[in-house]
Order: structure tokens, then sequence, then C-alpha cells
């Protein structure tokens, strides 16, 4: 069961490990794509400011070619532009999904640091409980080894009083004999 754990936490991390640098890849993708449409942008302006000053009619005019040509390349310009705005909402979409994505993370780092923080709390407690029982656990070991050297001196005295005795005993009755 506890590998079973195990091997889920580690492809877990493997995933989002996996997964960040596609989000930065495509954010950086996303970046490139606008930035090749606003060069087209650039180039396109260019063509335009040529078409206007294009002037292929008698005595120097513009024609209505001329303007078609100005009015096509003016066209393709806001198309373009209608694109980079498409491209910029995209852009902007993993922009806000990579800024939730950090409230997620500073969010679940908040949640297990306070885990942490009640566990370093709860075994910072029993450990003082442990202290505790262990100083009571020793008084009464001092105390018993008291009593139990108490004990042994009377139990010596008594013996040695009990052997005096009866040697005292034997002495009188080998003397009456």
């Amino acid at each position: 069961m506890t590998r079973f754990f195990l091997l889920l936490l580690c492809l877990t991390i493997a995933y989002r490990a996996a997964a960040a640098p596609a989000d930065t890849s495509a954010y950086q993708t996303q970046r490139l794509k606008i930035n090749s449409l606003l060069a087209e942008r650039s180039a396109k302006f260019g063509q335009y400011d040529l078409s206007l000053s294009a002037r292929t009619g008698i005595f120097g005019l513009q024609t209505k070619q001329d303007l078609k040509n100005s009015n096509d390349i003016l066209r393709e310009i806001i198309l373009n532009d209608n694109n980079i705005f498409r491209e910029l909402k995209i852009l902007m979409n993993y922009k806000d999904m990579q800024v939730q994505e950090v409230r997620n993370t500073a969010s679940t780092n908040s949640k297990r640091i306070q885990a942490y923080q009640l566990s370093i709390k709860r075994l910072q407690d029993q450990n003082e409980a442990l202290k505790t029982q262990t100083l009571q656990e020793e008084d009464k070991s001092g105390v018993s080894t008291y009593i139990i050297i108490l004990l042994s001196c009377i139990i010596v005295a008594g013996s040695f009083f009990f052997y005096s005795r009866i040697r005292q005993l034997k002495n009188i009755q080998t003397g009456n004999q």
C-alpha cells in the first residue's frame, strides 16, 4: 500500500515537472508568433506608404488601381491587426493561467507549511510530555533505590544480629554440656 502511494507521488511530481516546461514553451511560442505578426504588420505599413505615393496615372495622378492597391494593403493590415488581437488574447490567457498556477502553488505550499508547523508543535508537546514522564520515572527509581538500599541494610543487620545470637546460643549450649 505504501509503495502504491510512493509511486503515485512520484508520478504526480513527474507530471508537474513535465507540464511546467510545456506551458512555458507554449507561452514563448505564442510570443514569437505575435512578434512575427507585428513584423509583418510593419512590412505592410511600408508597402502601404509606397502604394500611397504610387502615381501611375497621367500627369502623375493616382489611378483607381493605385487606390485599390492601397485599400487592399490597408485591408490586409486590418486583418493582420485582428490576428494580432486574437493571438494577444491567447497570450493573456496563458499568462492568466500561469498566475493562477502560481497562486495555487503558493496556496498549496502555505497549507503544507501550516501542516508541518502543526506536526512540529504536536511533536514538541509529545517531547515535553515524555521529558516530564522521564523525570517522574527517575524520581520513582531514586526512591525505589533508597528503599532497596534500606531493606538490604535491614536484612544484613538482621542477618548479622541473628547469626550472632545463634552463635551465642551455641556457645551457651556447648558450655552447659
